[in-house]
């Protein structure tokens, strides 16, 4: 059976018209004769939408209970049975109430589309997981109601319901969207104007990556290759040079004049793997492109103009930047270059290329690099002064026997095995020898340096030329394989480098470990320059100028310069090494290295900085909430206790007995309050420096709980259920009074009057657990960590009920009891708070089969 089709109605916020579009289409279907019904339809009661239900089918909804309340869902099992063509489902992104069966209201749409039925729905940009804390930023207001935008993005057509911030706030006004007592706070706080243009730009945004990525479909299914400049793109190519953070700047301003233009870098690594380019500048490179907004990519292709036309043409860009050729004006006769040979090749694709200050400044020669070692071009050359005059006297005994050309033939096999011993300047010395030895010996007329015959001729200039070529091929090969091993090794290298930073708890430290260990270096140094310290070259050799970040080995290095190799990372960071000097094919390795140093550096010192952040709000929180609590809290209870003092200290009023009793009674009540929340603060201050006394000893529970009660004023209002078999616990007596008050208090500030709050305790494994349950308001589960912070009271603004430490005292106390205490939602409504505690004796197990060992109990249901 074929999947059914998905068309979503996209809209920036609520009100833009989304169902009302959704009811229009529904009737054009209908008007076509297609079979449409109304699978779920919120109209919020405007009456325009409303109107659009007339003439469609609406089936029933499907009623569920929750918390005493009703509610109605989307009756899945109604559409499937009744099986329309098409089915309107509205709130694509809708939670579905507990006990539906599935969590959202898109997993309900997926079963009906999964039974070849047509849906139309509609959502809103807010809801997309992607832009959720986007659109909270922006607004402050959370979306709890996500979908997730791969099951948008798979909706056959997403249509965007447009209407301009102007245009809706008039709706709103004139009642089309929220009853009138909504209207002004809604209009004040979540439709300004500002908030409106911003969703309304996100969800125009989305949609065009939407499109963007059906054009890229299209073109790939039709194999389409030609440019098509919907969308500006400007893509700059990257050599690795220092030319180029010059490029990114000048691309990043190119596409800064088209607006919403992509800026992306490409880099091309030659297919061997083999690459001159510096790890530290692509390094910098791609972050600079990636601060700027633009991507980095990295593509393998042995024609380079070539590799960048591919990648240009595959991401559809429009601009292509390069940088001018750095090759001399000599070394531009023998090749145009990739500059211009992109451009060439370029076809609609605007080339801009970009001068820099590297114009013209490399050798237009490449540098010879021997592709074999020291040894085995002695053993090549050692080999030709052997093997020639050997040959020539063996093919001198065979004179008879052979004709020039297998003579010839000989002599190329000796001088080709002389290239893969030696490599190539020793073949080329053997073949030169072995072209004048043939001609001397071998070649009428015989013992002269003269050839008479033109094909003779012709034949050794054929064998000079090949073993000439092919020592040279060789020679080439080897080195390749050099370069590739090493290649491999530095990749090597660098693995090891990754994945001992990651381990290592100290990044910067374990890099310059590893460094040294590599490179085997006495010692390997990040330096820093100094703030007040200028930039002259006599100042680089000067310690002061410099200060050591962190270092490997000893000693360390006071200055660059007194090290034996250093790197400079950027204008205050170098790398300094002490020990063997290290050749100049290893710098490149050592670039990495020194910009992996600089970046855990910053991220070392960003991490500090985020601590440092983090520890001065926490205090400022804590100082201004005890400013608060100070000025109020604590301050009220004192009032009271004055208060009563001074009017029983008074001459002026003659009180009776009974009077005084209850003057008396509430400067008593009034001085216990202040030291109960004295005594939370204080607790609350040593938790938090570490210096709470905690002596634990055996106790049993049944008898820690009375003891909390009676501070409290229960009125029977608590009810006790706890074993009589259940273990002993550890725990400090005082402290775990104090922590069950609290929590037993807390659960009666939020009781519901004629209720009680239960206490019960059950043991598991090698700990009890101790449920404190009310039936309160409860608190929503990404709430329940917020109720433990100091000086929070979560939905209680009266400021007259305490400091708010009660749980977070309680919670602290029992973690340094090494207990734990977690909140529960309590089933029918209300909050479980379960104190976890290690008994004294861990139980004994007994040896039992699977079968007929008990199942643990778990939280009450």
């Amino acid at each position: 059976m074929p999947r059914g089709r998905l068309r979503v109605y996209l809209g920036a916020a609520p009100g833009v018209g989304k169902t009302y579009a959704m009811l229009c289409e529904g009737h054009r279907r209908q008007d076509r004769g297609t079979d449409v019904v109304v699978g779920y339809v919120e109209t919020y009661d405007r009456p325009r939408t409303a109107e659009l239900l007339d003439g469609l089918e609406v089936l029933p909804r499907r009623t569920l209970g929750y918390r005493g309340a009703a509610f109605t869902e989307l009756d899945v099992d109604a559409v499937l049975a009744r099986r329309p063509e098409v089915a309107l489902i509205d709130e694509l992104a809708h939670t579905n109430v507990p006990g539906s069966g599935r969590t959202k209201r898109w997993q309900d749409i997926e079963e009906v589309l999964d039974a070849g039925i047509d849906v139309i729905s509609t959502v809103n940009i807010q809801h997309l997981e992607s832009l959720n804390d986007v659109v909270e930023h922006i607004t402050g207001i959370p979306q709890r109601e996500t979908v997730p935008d791969e099951v948008v993005r798979r909706a056959e057509q997403v249509e965007l319901v447009d209407m301009t911030a102007e245009a809706l706030r008039r709706r709103m006004a004139h009642g089309n969207v929220y009853p009138p007592e909504k209207i002004d706070a809604a209009l004040s706080n979540y439709f300004r104007v500002g908030n409106l243009t911003a969703l309304r730009e996100l969800a125009l945004l989305w949609l065009a990556d939407k499109v963007d990525e059906q054009l890229d479909s299209y073109r790939a299914a039709h194999d389409i290759t030609g440019t098509w400049e919907a969308r500006e793109r400007v893509v700059v190519a990257l050599t690795g040079g220092a030319e180029g953070e010059t490029l990114i700047r000048r691309a990043a301003r190119i596409a800064e004049r088209a607006r919403g233009a992509d800026l992306l870098a490409v880099h091309v690594v030659r297919g061997d793997g083999l690459s001159d380019a510096s790890p530290a500048h692509l390094a910098r490179q791609r972050a600079l492109i990636e601060d700027l907004g633009g991507t980095y990519h990295q593509v393998v292709g042995e024609d380079i103009p070539s590799a960048l036309l591919d990648f240009a043409r595959g991401v559809n860009a429009t601009q292509l930047v390069l940088g001018a050729s750095r090759r001399g004006r000599l070394a531009q006769l023998f090749s145009r270059g990739v500059g211009v040979t992109t451009t060439a090749r370029s076809g609609p694709i605007d080339v801009h290329m970009v001068t820099h200050e590297r114009v013209g400044h490399r050798q237009w020669l490449p540098t010879f690099a021997p592709g074999v070692g020291w040894r085995r071009r002695i053993a090549g050359f050692a080999l030709a002064a052997l093997g020639i005059p050997l040959l020539t006297a063996l093919l001198e005994l065979a004179r008879n026997d052979l004709s020039l050309p297998s003579e010839i033939l000989l002599f190329l096999v000796l001088v080709v095995g002389i290239a893969l011993v030696g490599g190539c300047w020793p073949a080329i010395s053997a073949a030169l020898a072995a072209f004048l030895v043939l001609n001397y010996y071998f070649t009428p007329p015989l013992y002269v340096w003269t050839i008479a015959d033109p094909d003779n001729l012709l034949a050794l200039i054929v064998f000079a030329v090949v073993a000439i070529a092919v020592s040279a091929v060789v020679d080439l090969a080897a080195r390749r394989a050099r370069e590739a091993a090493r290649a491999r090794a530095e990749a090597a290298v660098l693995s090891n480098l990754a994945g001992s930073v990651l381990r290592g708890e100290h990044p910067l430290s374990a890099l310059l470990s590893r460094l040294r260990e590599t490179f085997a270096q006495d010692s390997a140094t990040l330096l820093e320059r100094r703030p007040e310290s200028g930039r002259t070259p006599e100042e680089q050799h000067d310690p002061r100028a410099w200060h050591v970040v962190d270092a490997a080995g000893a000693p360390p290095c006071p200055s660059p310069d007194a090290g034996d190799t250093h790197i400079a990372v950027g204008e205050d960071l170098a790398l300094a090494l002490r020990g063997p000097t290290l050749p100049a094919a290893d710098r490149r390795v050592l670039e990495a290295f020194a910009t992996q140093a600089a970046v855990a550096l910053h991220q070392h010192r960003l991490a500090e900085q985020a601590e440092q952040s983090r520890q001065l709000t926490a205090a400022n929180e804590m100082r201004t909430a005890l400013l608060a609590a100070v000025s109020h809290d604590l301050r009220t209870p004192l009032a009271s206790a004055s208060a009563a003092v001074e009017s029983l200290l008074s001459d002026d009023v003659a009180w009776s007995e009974e009077d005084e009793a209850e003057l008396l009674d509430a400067a008593y009540q009034s001085l216990v309050r202040l030291d109960r929340l004295v005594a939370n603060l204080l607790d609350m201050s040593r938790l938090q420096s570490g210096t709470l006394g905690i002596a634990t000893r055996q106790l049993a529970v049944a008898d820690a709980v009375p003891q909390a009660l009676d501070g409290l004023d229960a009125n029977g209002r608590v009810r006790i259920q706890i074993p009589e078999a259940l273990p002993d616990v550890l725990a400090d007596p005082g402290l775990l009074e104090r922590v069950l008050a609290n929590l037993i208090g807390n659960a009666l500030h939020y009781n519901p009057p004629g209720r009680s709050v239960l206490v019960t305790a059950s043991a598991l494994a090698d700990h009890v657990e101790v449920r404190i349950i009310d039936r309160g308001p409860g608190v929503r589960p990404e709430d329940q960590e917020k109720i433990f912070l100091p000086f929070q009271r979560l939905g209680d603004r009266d400021k007259n009920t305490g400091v708010g430490l009660g749980l977070a005292l309680a919670r602290g106390l029992t973690e340094a009891m090494h207990g734990t205490l977690t909140p529960d939602e309590t089933p029918g409504g209300g909050l479980t708070m379960v104190l976890t505690l290690p008994t004294a004796e861990p139980p004994a197990i007994p040896a039992q089969s699977s079968a007929e060992r008990p199942t643990p109990r778990g939280s009450i249901r």
